[in-house]
């Protein structure tokens, strides 16, 4: 079952591309934009994730903290980082493989890879956005927008 608005965002801590481990928990307090993809390098997914980088502005300026989450390795995700400058970390769900997508509702199980998951945990920990397309389906940015413009305000 995919996660809901109003819903308390499920915690999760996995490593990032330096192997840091980022937890949710720890980020209680700050709004923070969670963003499934399905795989380092896709077309799509770069396009998402480079559309994201050059908009980072927007969403940290507002004190949103940005987190985008794959199935892929941390090596994958180290090179991804440092080919395209992202600026916002990229955490592997890999092993247990996507369980952490598989909380939000967003695990294409027989593909083995996330779904194109969006979520904005408010300060206190539920979700004020969730969106969810499936693997060609791109994503329309705006939505996330106008959700941290609503929690701004």
């Amino acid at each position: 079952m995919t996660v809901s608005v109003g819903d308390v965002a499920p915690q999760f801590s996995l490593p990032d591309q330096d192997k840091q481990v980022v937890s949710l928990a720890d980020l209680r307090g700050t709004p923070v934009l969670v963003v499934f993809y399905p795989f380092a390098f896709s077309g799509r997914c770069t396009g998402e994730l480079c559309q994201l980088r050059d908009e980072l502005s927007e969403y940290t300026d507002a004190g949103v903290k940005v987190l985008a989450i794959s199935t892929d390795a941390v090596f994958s995700l180290k090179a991804f980082r440092e080919k395209e400058g992202f600026q916002f970390p990229l955490l592997s769900d890999f092993w247990p493989h996507g369980s952490t997508a598989q909380t939000y509702g967003v695990f294409n199980e027989k593909a083995g890879m996330a779904l194109r998951g969006t979520f904005l945990v408010d300060a206190d920990g539920k979700v004020a956005f969730a969106e969810v397309n499936e693997p060609g389906d791109a994503r329309q940015q705006s939505g996330w927008k106008d959700a941290v413009a609503r929690l701004a305000a």
